[in-house]
């Protein structure tokens, strides 16, 4: 992956994630604490653990994945959801995490294996979803991307998750949809900025793999043309819900396979090597969730996550 979006031999790669380690240890030492452990457990080198973290700011943001996510508040629930595509040969890799903290809230997320946050929920409601963006330009100053949804999932709350990622800022483009059983927020993130999307008139938030807001001094490459497609189609699926949502009427949205290789819901064919490889439906008024693995309208296995 890193050889195709970035040209990078691995050692290249292992070079490069060091050079973030000074700033996780004087900011995060208790995250740089956890990749070592990792390292340690696995035999591997600290360099492999913390380049799988901070993958995005190595590649850019030019890594393959493509993922449809929606928040929607009711009256009584508030929920947010998404399918993952990535490339179908990861799909060994995904491991389901489940971390006890003391003095923090417990975390369970779906994650590649040696990344240490990603899509998920903790025991106190907060969820967080993740839609990668391609833009240019890496600040190592601030929190890597799969850092940053670690952070997160350490809040006790929406509010003290969004001040502590609006604290540290965010290494590089991406838009992670954060909540709790209050709602939701859309935070578009780059290197120079965090921009944040509230709910529609609907109680709505809809996104895919490219800015929604402008961002001045970045340039978003727009770089799969379906994702203008997918944000609009899963506000149509929205629009055609009748009476309240519940977590078998969100999964139902993410089984749609309109418009072929571009859909919400994927399968590799061709040169495009991503598929839905998970959808994830979380319900943080109760701090629940479920997961479909593999494609969701036709999934491996159902797990429900609950504390």
């Amino acid at each position: 992956m890193f050889q195709r979006t970035a040209k990078l031999s691995w050692t290249a790669v292992q070079t490069t994630a060091l050079d973030f380690v000074p700033t996780i240890q004087a900011k995060w030492p208790d995250l740089l604490e956890e990749m070592q452990g990792i390292a340690d457990g696995s035999g591997h080198p600290l360099a492999d653990v913390v380049a799988i973290n901070v993958r995005t700011e190595i590649a850019f943001g030019l890594f393959s994945d493509g993922c449809t996510a929606l928040a929607w508040q009711t009256p009584g629930t508030s929920f947010i959801a998404q399918n993952w595509d990535w490339m179908e040969e990861q799909k060994e890799n995904l491991v389901l995490v489940h971390i006890t903290q003391h003095g923090r809230p417990s975390i369970k997320y779906l994650a590649e294996a040696g990344l240490i946050g990603k899509i998920g929920l903790n025991s106190k409601g907060v969820g967080v979803c993740l839609n990668a963006i391609r833009a240019h330009g890496v600040d190592r100053t601030r929190l890597p991307v799969h850092l940053a949804l670690r952070v997160l999932l350490n809040a006790d709350s929406m509010s003290a998750a969004r001040q502590a990622l609006e604290k540290d800022g965010v290494a590089a483009s991406c838009h992670i949809l954060l909540g709790d059983s209050t709602g939701a927020v859309g935070l578009e993130c780059s290197h120079l900025d965090i921009q944040a999307l509230t709910f529609s008139d609907k109680k709505r938030i809809y996104h895919a793999n490219h800015f929604l807001l402008d961002h001045p001094g970045v340039e978003d490459t727009n770089w799969l043309p379906d994702s203008t497609f997918r944000t609009k189609r899963i506000e149509e699926l929205a629009d055609g819900v009748a009476g309240e949502p519940n977590v078998a009427v969100l999964q139902d949205l993410f089984k749609d396979e309109t418009n072929a290789t571009g859909c919400i819901c994927r399968s590799s064919t061709g040169p495009d090597t991503t598929s839905t490889l998970f959808n994830i439906v979380m319900d943080l008024t109760r701090a629940t969730a479920e997961v479909l693995m593999g494609k969701p309208s036709a999934p491996d296995e159902k797990i429900t996550l609950v504390f």
